[in-house]
C-alpha cells in the first residue's frame, strides 16, 4: 500500500531572524521541495502553509505564523511531509519510499532474489540494493535491459538479471 504522505525533509536549523528554517532535503533537490505551498507535520495530521526556496544544498522554509528565530527554533528536528497528490512525477519515476521493501523477482521464471533495501544514486543510473533472505546484498542497475517492470502497487519489481549480479559463475 502506497503512503499518502511522504517524508520530504528534516528541519535542521534556522536562517536569519524572521522565522525561516533550513531543511535538509530528502528528495531530488531543494528546488523540488520549494515547489510546494503546503507541507505537513505528523504524517499529514498537521497542514502547514509555507513559502520555500532553494539555498545552496538546503531549502529555506517559512511557515505561516512563525515569525521569529525563537519560534522557528522550536521546530528543529521535525520531519516535513508532502501529500502524494500534490507531487507531479514524470511517467516511470517513483518515490524511493515506494520502492523500499519491494520484492525483486525474475521476469522469466518468477524466482525471488530479495527485497529492495536502498536506492543508490550513481550519476549514470540508479542502482537498487537488494538483500536476500540471508541478508546478502546484491546491486541491480536500474537500466532498461535489466529492470522490466516496476509495480509498487503490487509490491514487486521484475528484472531480467545480468550475468554476475547474483553469483553466476558463467
Amino acid at each position: 500500500m502506497l503512503k499518502d504522505y511522504l517524508e520530504i525533509g528534516k528541519i535542521v536549523g534556522t536562517h536569519g531572524v524572521l522565522g525561516e528554517m533550513r531543511v535538509e532535503c530528502w528528495c531530488d533537490s531543494p528546488a523540488f521541495l520549494a515547489g510546494f505551498k503546503e507541507l505537513y507535520f505528523d504524517k499529514g495530521k498537521e497542514k502547514l502553509s509555507v513559502k520555500a526556496r532553494p539555498h545552496k544544498n538546503v531549502a529555506l522554509v517559512k511557515i505561516k505564523g512563525v515569525d521569529s528565530v525563537e519560534a522557528a527554533d522550536m521546530f528543529r528536528g521535525k520531519i516535513l511531509y508532502i501529500n502524494r497528490k500534490d507531487a507531479k512525477l514524470p511517467k516511470g519515476t517513483y518515490f524511493v519510499q515506494d520502492l523500499l521493501g519491494l520484492e525483486v523477482k525474475d521476469i522469466n521464471d518468477g524466482r525471488v532474489y530479495g527485497t529492495i533495501t536502498d536506492v543508490l544514486k550513481t550519476g549514470a543510473n540508479d542502482v537498487y540494493e537488494v538483500k536476500d533472505s540471508e541478508g546478502k546484498a546484491y546491486y541491480v542497475p536500474v537500466i532498461p535491459p535489466v529492470v522490466k517492470e516496476v509495480k509498487p502497487q503490487k509490491g514487486y519489481v521484475s528484472i531480467e538479471p545480468m550475468k554476475g549480479i547474483f553469483d553466476d559463475e558463467n
